[in-house]
């Protein structure tokens, strides 16, 4: 008998055709020949993983995840690193009722291939998807967030796509356009838009995932390193006499333009008048920066601080623009409300009662 003959066994009772052949082959086969095929495969499925890994260094990685509720649905969501919103595509799916397992295909229009989702193929909702779609409907591969379980790419939609896709099967079921199938899809939809009506999705994406915070703190330290001087700069005379001439006026004062302490109220107005009005944050940075000593006075003007490009035109634009406000009003009352017809604040009046504070000096 051959080293062959003695490597054969017999295959398993009940074993299908193709498992009874294999095992025949590999018990065939020497134990070296055995050895070399594994490690063939192995390597392999080695190359293939750095292949895959290589494509995808390119795409974007979800930074934040979370769960979107909208009526009764529940939507996988992420914003990628780029910025971009996104709902998984299973997740996509699920919400309009269709099947989890369906695949992206291709929609030719116009004599050009158009990147479709497979819940937007029907012919029924062509007319509708050329005049309602205007996010783009092609699928986005990204890479889930680091330190999750799964490290393979994953695959979702813009989140704008939700609504307009929620209007297309909308428009089509009321226009008598799908079949019965389709029609609980409208029904879903209808629920989606109504969940959808006060709230933009990017608004909810964001809370869903954590990414408003982090985004409201960094637009806030974009307007910061903008407006905010690192270094102190030296004194220069940013309010006109003409400024405190005009307040003192609407305030029944008589103006000493060689008075260097003015009234405590006089802060509180230029305060409220011109600091309030720079971008938010930058008013509550100038008083972290510049806090009052133990006399209860700041050691600094708060227009040090503020950076020559962008800070400080900007506070002359609205030293102006009050003085301005101040000189047309016949009194003090009527410079409020012109004040707070060019200026609103939601939620916030400016009180009346400014000019009962104390004044003294």
């Amino acid at each position: 008998m051959g080293q062959d003959d003695m490597l054969t066994t017999p295959p398993e009772p009940g074993a299908k055709p193709q498992a009874r052949g294999g095992n025949a082959r590999a018990t065939a086969m020497l134990p070296a020949r055995r050895k070399e095929i594994a490690r063939k495969a192995a390597e392999a499925r080695w190359r293939r993983r750095e292949d895959e890994g290589a494509a995808d260094e390119g795409l974007p990685r979800a930074t934040h995840f979370g769960v979107l509720k909208i009526g009764d649905a529940e939507i996988p969501c992420a914003v990628l690193e780029n910025g971009q919103r996104v709902l998984t595509e299973r997740a996509f799916l699920r919400a309009l009722g269709r099947d989890e397992r369906a695949k992206s295909s291709k929609y030719v229009r116009d004599g050009g291939a158009v990147g479709l989702p497979p819940f937007m193929t029907a012919k029924a909702l062509e007319p509708f998807i050329q005049s309602i779609l205007r996010a783009p409907s092609v699928p986005v591969k990204f890479r889930p967030p680091a330190g999750s379980r799964s490290q393979v790419q994953a695959l979702g939609y813009a989140a704008e796509l939700l609504p307009e896709v929620c209007r297309i099967f909308v428009a089509a079921g009321l226009a008598g356009k799908l079949t019965k199938q389709q029609a609980h899809i409208a029904q879903k939809c209808q629920v989606l838009l109504d969940g959808l009506a006060n709230v933009g999705i990017i608004a909810l994406v964001d809370e869903a995932t954590g990414f408003q915070a982090e985004r409201d703190r960094a637009a806030l330290e974009k307007i910061l390193a903008a407006y905010i001087n690192q270094e102190l700069l030296p004194w220069t005379q940013r309010f006109p006499s003409s400024f405190y001439q005009q307040m003192f006026r609407l305030l029944g004062w008589s103006y000493n333009p060689l008075e260097v302490k003015r009234p405590k109220l006089v802060g509180k107005l230029t305060d409220e008048f011109v600091y309030k009005q720079l971008p938010p944050g930058v008013r509550e940075e100038l008083r972290k920066k510049n806090p009052p000593n133990a006399n209860g006075n700041r050691p600094y003007r708060h227009h040090q601080f503020l950076t020559e490009n962008i800070g400080n035109p900007h506070l002359q634009n609205q030293i102006v623009a009050v003085t301005t406000l101040m000189r047309a009003s016949r009194d003090r009352k009527h410079f409020y409300e012109l004040f707070r017809s060019a200026f609103p604040k939601p939620n916030e009046q400016l009180a009346l009662t400014l000019p009962d504070f104390d004044m003294a000096k």
